[in-house]
């Protein structure tokens, strides 16, 4: 393997920076762009090439103040479909309910956007390096050593060449390869959610009407839910999450297997009736993780690099891009004064904990036929139809207006199980025994 030497080496050899930044995604480019953009010397590195194919391409509304700070939301109106909603459909219970971001609590940002990831993440790489970063692709970090006061970071090109850097601060964005939490052994599954995703690129899938046609469609069904996601050009991405027991009983190739996975959930499979598979079959498996901790000395992690959520409410790139921002706040001031970073630091886990617990108290449930009665008879008492609008917005983070709605829907949660047990279900008429 060949060896060059960097340029702007420090003693050591290697070339020194700020920042280095491990993964192009949503999560590296959004801390890459906001310390770049303060002034910081930002190194980002990208294993791949883009364009490349992503899963997670429904976003939230709370991405938007987000896309507005990083001077890219003119671009992602251009190449992303307007999603206005998002909507309910249960066969069990003949219906569909829609949750009209208009109707959440913060009304500043009611719509967000369906978007082609490999569109999506080209555009932030590309402003990112607009503002300064210098962003590379095709390089693979390889090995990264801590020290003080500098760490020490080993790449590898596409040509084989090895690279050195001794940046002051590493972020890990490394998304689902979870770079440093494979080295420190700290990546824990969520066996509360073990499930796997099946999804495909479909053309001819029936749109829904008008103003509604850019709302994300997720269907119950016996063995876990669907996703039907509008992209421009009359394409759907349609995804399926089920339980180990339900992959475990397939017998056919991928592509076979989501076709009968479809034909299982009759509200689906009207829809695709005329459906044209355009692109591979492709599954993963483990879905939820996350590591134990998410910063340490000189480093913190972003995104999915530390934890991965089950993506039934399309959280991902906005709870990525939120902790890539408030993970920039804390190593801007961290460069110049670590003591004075801890408060920050505190702050940046503590709010990237919250979302993730608002998020997975929903999402432990989903399967749960009491939550499935709550969402598809939602309830305007204490507010609580808002409130479930706000989290599905990507206001994951509770201030005080959207404490109560929540406790509320946890509230009857609890009383409806309760409920249950001795022979009494909610629907769109009341408690109706069993």
């Amino acid at each position: 393997m060949q060896e060059i030497e960097a340029t702007s080496p420090d003693a050591s050899g290697a070339a020194a920076c700020d920042v280095l930044v491990i993964g192009g995604g949503p999560a590296g480019t959004t801390a890459a762009s906001l310390l770049a953009e303060r002034g910081r010397s930002v190194v980002l590195l990208e294993k791949d090439r883009h364009p490349r194919f992503h899963i997670g391409e429904s976003l939230l509304p709370l991405n938007v103040p987000l896309f507005e700070r990083l001077g890219v939301l003119d671009d992602v109106t251009r190449i992303g479909v307007l999603k206005p909603g998002a909507e309910f459909v249960s066969d069990a219970h003949g219906r569909a309910v829609l949750f009209d971001f208009r109707d959440g609590i913060d009304k500043r940002y009611t719509y967000s956007f369906h978007v082609r990831r490999s569109e999506f993440d080209e555009l932030l790489f590309a402003n990112c390096r607009r503002r300064g970063v210098d962003a590379r692709e095709e390089i693979r970090v390889t090995g990264v050593e801590f020290g003080r006061p500098r760490a020490a970071v080993t790449a590898v090109d596409a040509a084989g060449r090895t690279h050195r850097w001794a940046p002051r601060f590493i972020v890990d964005a490394s998304g689902r390869d979870t770079f440093l939490a494979g080295k420190f052994r700290s990546k824990e599954a969520d066996k509360r959610n073990s499930t796997a995703a099946l999804f495909a690129h479909f053309r001819n899938v029936i749109r829904r009407p008008g103003e509604l046609d850019g709302v994300i469609s997720v269907h119950f069904f016996e063995h876990g839910w669907f996703w039907l996601i509008p992209l421009r050009d009359d394409v759907m991405s349609v995804g399926v999450v089920g339980n180990p027991a339900f992959f475990k009983s397939r017998q056919s190739d991928l592509a076979g297997f989501l076709r009968q996975a479809i034909a299982m959930c009759p509200s689906v499979a009207e829809r695709m009736a005329n459906a044209e598979m355009i692109s591979p079959a492709t599954a993963t498996g483990n879905y939820s993780y996350r590591a134990r901790s998410m910063a340490g000395d000189g480093y913190i992690m972003i995104g999915d690099a530390f934890a991965f959520l089950d993506p039934i409410f399309s959280s991902g790139v906005m709870l990525a891009m939120a902790s890539a921002a408030l993970g920039a706040d804390y190593v801007h001031l961290h460069l110049d004064d670590p003591r004075a970073a801890e408060k920050l630091r505190r702050r940046f886990e503590s709010k990237v904990e919250r979302a993730i617990g608002s998020l997975s108290w929903l999402i432990y449930r989903i399967n749960d036929p009491v939550l499935r009665d709550l969402f598809m008879n939602p309830n305007e008492r204490f507010g609580m139809r808002r409130g479930i609008v706000s989290l599905l917005a990507g206001n994951v983070h509770a201030d005080t207006s959207l404490q109560l709605p929540v406790l509320a829907f946890k509230s009857i949660y609890y009383l409806l199980s309760g409920a249950r047990r001795i022979g009494y279900r909610l629907d769109r008429d009341g408690l109706q025994r069993i």
